[in-house]
């Protein structure tokens, strides 16, 4: 009985999200549409608006034109906000790239230690950029082993930056196995 119930609590959620979508539209999808035409105000609009329905791709991207002043002014207060709600939303890339901001002290009190937390929240929800700088930061502290297994993850989802380090690596003796 409880398979059942939950059979239709899952349909009426995918049909209410598929209502959702056809009403309002997948706003950050528009505004994808948007800035590869090159017409970043209207992509920031529509990135906001789809931060706003949830839609935490759009937080994403909407904070990394802020982060870069791209197509808008520049604004790392803003950035850090709008990655900080993309990472809490469970966007793994706003965790790797709030991250970078603390690591560097961008519109963020600069914090090593929250940086390396933030590159493991995004190399953990599957953000390979977070594995990659996570990975920097153990090779620059000897860690080598460690180093090695995160450039191999980066490398694994796509990363080509861990692959060249972890080719490295290995062609100079260091890291050992990563299996």
């Amino acid at each position: 009985m409880k398979k059942i119930i939950l059979g239709i609590v899952v349909v009426l959620a995918i049909v209410l999200v598929s209502l959702a979508l056809s009403l309002f539209g997948d706003k950050f999808q528009e505004g994808a549409r948007e800035y590869e035409k090159g017409n970043k105000t209207k992509a920031a609009e529509l990135y906001k608006k789809a931060c706003d329905r949830g839609e935490f791709r759009g937080c994403f991207d909407l904070g990394a034109m802020y982060a870069r002043g791209d197509g808008i002014k520049k604004d790392l207060f803003k950035a850090v906000e709008l990655y900080k709600k993309a990472c809490d939303r469970g966007e793994f890339r706003g965790c790797s790239s709030l991250g970078v901001m603390y690591a560097k002290g961008d519109g963020v009190k600069r914090d090593k230690v929250k940086a390396a937390e933030l590159y493991q929240k995004g190399c953990d929800g599957g953000d390979t950029t977070g594995c990659f700088n996570l990975g920097h930061i153990y090779y620059k502290e000897e860690d080598l082993f460690k180093a090695a297994e995160l450039f191999k993850k980066a490398c694994d989802g796509g990363d080509v930056r861990g692959c060249a380090l972890l080719g490295f690596m290995y062609e100079n003796g260091m890291g050992g196995k990563t299996g």
